[in-house]
């Protein structure tokens, strides 16, 4: 988990300094690392899976596992966890190489860290769920309606994308 670490440490450093005095940065929260533990992907690779919560943004974070070549700086890459397939761009700071899919930017949504930490462990939690074949083929053919959302609350996808329940539904 030491590289884990050392991507907190970066970021919060890049707070400090280059992000310093920019208007989207939401000064109840401070940056931390979210939920990372040892995980593989639907197709088998093994990583680190967590969350990054910044003052600036919500990332989904994959850490390669030892045997994976890292993706390259700035190309992006699907990868299905949970039996959702989510976008993830290379990335490095501070010679820690990962793979990031944004999940919320800027983070003003959120009242405080606690409210920005719940929501990133819940985003874990649904991407954890294993996805066994038998649960694939036992899926309904046809999606039923989902009954409407509380006005405001996040839909899953919502959760997941950063996307508002109204967003979501245009």
């Amino acid at each position: 988990m030491q590289r884990v670490a050392l991507l907190a440490a970066a970021f919060e450093h890049i707070a400090r300094t280059r992000m310093a005095g920019v208007p989207l940065l939401h000064a109840a929260l401070r940056t931390e690392a979210v939920g990372f533990q040892p995980q593989a992907d639907d197709d088998g690779e093994a990583g680190l899976l967590g969350v990054l919560v910044t003052p600036w943004f919500m990332n989904l974070l994959w850490l390669p596992g030892a045997q994976a070549a890292p993706l390259a700086l700035g190309a992006t890459r699907p990868r299905r966890l949970g039996g959702e397939t989510l976008s993830f761009l290379g990335g490095e700071e501070d010679g820690c190489r990962f793979e990031a899919c944004s999940l919320f930017s800027p983070m003003f949504e959120f009242a405080d860290q606690a409210a920005a930490r719940a929501v990133a462990l819940a985003a874990l939690e649904h991407l954890r769920q294993p996805q066994t074949a038998t649960a694939v083929a036992a899926a309904p053919a046809v999606k039923a309606t989902p009954a409407p959302a509380a006005p405001g609350a996040p839909t899953r996808r919502g959760l997941l994308f950063g996307r508002r329940a109204a967003e979501a539904a245009r």
